[in-house]
């Protein structure tokens, strides 16, 4: 059964949801002979227009039962969205042999689908996942007398009703008093409030001191023994070596034959002769 069971016009709850409650509202109710007919017609026979009409006339019921998960924060439009879709599944699975009311059997898949939505969309990070916590979600929220934290009294009435330990109680409580904040923070934050980003309480190894003078030693020990190892070697292998590789405009093969008076091939024999030189020398260096 898709959601084209719902042709209400082209009106759904997201672009008017005064005018969708206004229109299902005034869409009759079935008595009880019409809604068992209607189900043996969609049970038997799979008659989509006997569906269409059974989800048509509980749109109402969805409305109402949407309303009660307004203090989620999230949007009415959205919950009776997912309530509709909840609705069209228990139409999907009626069966008129039980001597049910569709409404009675409704209510669960509307409800189901309800929490799910609110589940995965009331926090970033999920505060439940579990069968268990969700009932506790949900029945904490409803069992709270106030907005403040709740006294122990509370906290083990409510464990016993809903046969879950303390402790659980007050982890959920937390998790409810939680809220989602932004891992970099919010871009209008001012230089006062932005250090309480997450993002600026995660250590930076790039400036850990002792790394620092390392990475300093290194270099120079790295640049001593270098300049050690190249004045070892002859003048124009040094000068080779320089042009071709340590300066900022570095010479081609070519450009050092002209200026020496060799062929290309013999910088290069030059070249690698000296590199050859420079890494033992390096090499014996760090032995050392």
């Amino acid at each position: 059964m898709s959601t084209s069971l719902l042709p209400v016009g082209n009106l759904s709850p997201g672009q008017d949801l005064n005018g969708y409650i206004r229109t299902v509202n005034g869409i009759s109710m079935l008595t009880d002979d019409e809604e068992r007919e209607l189900g043996f017609r969609l049970f038997n026979e799979g008659d989509l227009e006997a569906a269409r009409r059974l989800v048509m006339s509980h749109l109402r019921f969805v409305v109402y039962v949407a309303r009660s998960y307004n203090g989620y924060g999230l949007a009415q439009a959205d919950l009776i969205q997912e309530g509709n879709i909840g609705l069209m599944k228990a139409v999907r699975r009626f069966d008129p042999n039980q001597g049910v009311r569709l409404v009675s059997f409704a209510v669960h898949w509307i409800k189901s689908e309800i929490h799910e939505f609110v589940l995965r969309n009331w926090r970033i990070v999920k505060v439940a996942t579990t069968k268990a916590q969700r009932k506790l979600f949900f029945n904490l929220r409803g069992a709270k007398k106030r907005l403040s934290w709740m006294n122990s009294d509370e906290v083990d009435a409510i464990a016993k009703d809903l046969d879950v330990k303390p402790e659980v109680v007050r982890e959920m409580e937390s998790r409810l008093a939680a809220h989602d904040a932004g891992f970099d923070g919010a871009p209008d934050d001012d230089e006062e409030s932005s250090y309480r980003a997450p993002a600026y309480f995660l250590d930076d190894a790039s400036q850990d001191p002792a790394l620092m003078v390392e990475e300093s030693d290194w270099e120079e020990d790295s640049s001593t023994r270098l300049q050690r190892a190249l004045s070892e070697l002859d003048e124009r292998s040094r000068d080779i070596l320089q042009c071709r590789w340590l300066s900022d405009n570095k010479s081609t093969l070519h450009e050092l034959a002209e200026m020496y008076g060799v062929s290309a091939e013999r910088i290069r024999q030059i070249e690698k002769n000296a590199m050859n030189k420079v890494r033992a020398s390096i090499g014996e260096l760090e032995a050392a």
